[in-house]
């Protein structure tokens, strides 16, 4: 639908209400009627009933103060709800589940959402480690191994469209500084087909990931495994390599893909 037209039926009513849920972040988890109606440069009193009607419908909720709002389940049960629907997580949780039973490592699958990686399955292994990353979890694209995989296929325009500052946000010693920087160690993964990294986002935890191809060829996911060391033990690191690019390309395979990250790479 062509911009016009769809402005021609858009309910204002809805897209505030839905503009109000998408306020709330992890960096602002409450906020005020007040506050809202700053944000959305709105009436005071229109942004108190859309409150009242999303409150009614449990999609937000009074924080314990009273004055703030805060999300409600209904918007968790949604998320969940869309994870569900999703062909690409149904399919990666058994190719998941079978790389840790056979590491003992938790095993993730992530999609990319703007500048965001987003977890939508994991696997987790049963050791004394454990990870604060859950389904649903939110990581910078340009600072991990994952996200890395995912902007492998990016062009530099395209990158750079993504992030037009001049500098890029540090998470720790390896993160690139600029964007020649992150275009240029993403050349080599695309053309080495997978990463394997230790302590690249956090210092005492290593990751190996490959790409995830849909039918029509673009880097649908990521698929990788997360080793609770610095460095990933020697003796395992080819065949984690391995292993992962496997299974990426039989996820792939699932998806319709005729595309693996080791032919990719070739």
């Amino acid at each position: 639908m062509s911009r016009p037209q769809s402005d021609r039926y858009s309910v204002p009513g809805l897209e505030r209400g839905l503009r109000i849920l998408t306020e709330f972040t992890r960096e602002t988890p409450t906020l005020t009627a007040p506050e809202l109606a700053r944000r959305l440069d709105v009436p005071r009193t229109t942004v108190f009933r859309l409150l009242v009607t999303l409150e009614s419908l449990g999609f937000v909720e009074r924080a314990s103060n009273g004055r703030e709002y805060q999300l409600g389940t209904a918007v968790l049960k949604l998320g969940f709800e869309y994870l569900a629907s999703l062909t690409l997580t149904e399919l990666g949780r058994p190719i998941l589940e079978q790389l840790r039973d056979e590491f003992n490592y938790s095993s993730n699958l992530v999609v990319r959402d703007g500048r965001d990686i987003v977890y939508v399955q994991k696997a987790a292994a049963g050791s004394i480690f454990t990870s604060s990353v859950h389904i649903g979890t939110r990581l910078p694209a340009h600072a991990t191994v994952l996200g890395r995989v995912l902007l492998s296929h990016h062009g530099f325009d395209a990158l750079k469209a993504l992030y037009p500052e001049e500098t890029l946000k540090t998470y720790g010693p390896s993160t690139p500084q600029t964007v020649q920087d992150l275009y240029e160690l993403l050349q080599q993964d695309k053309a080495r087909g997978h990463i394997i990294a230790d302590g690249f986002f956090e210092p005492n935890i290593s990751s190996v990931a490959a790409p995830v191809f849909s039918q029509d060829g673009q880097v649908a996911a990521a698929l990788g495994i997360t080793v609770p060391e610095s460095r990933i033990p020697e003796a395992q690191r080819d065949t984690l390599v391995d292993k992962i690019v496997a299974a990426a390309t039989h996820l792939s395979e699932c998806l319709g893909s005729s595309i693996s990250a080791a032919r990719q790479a070739g």
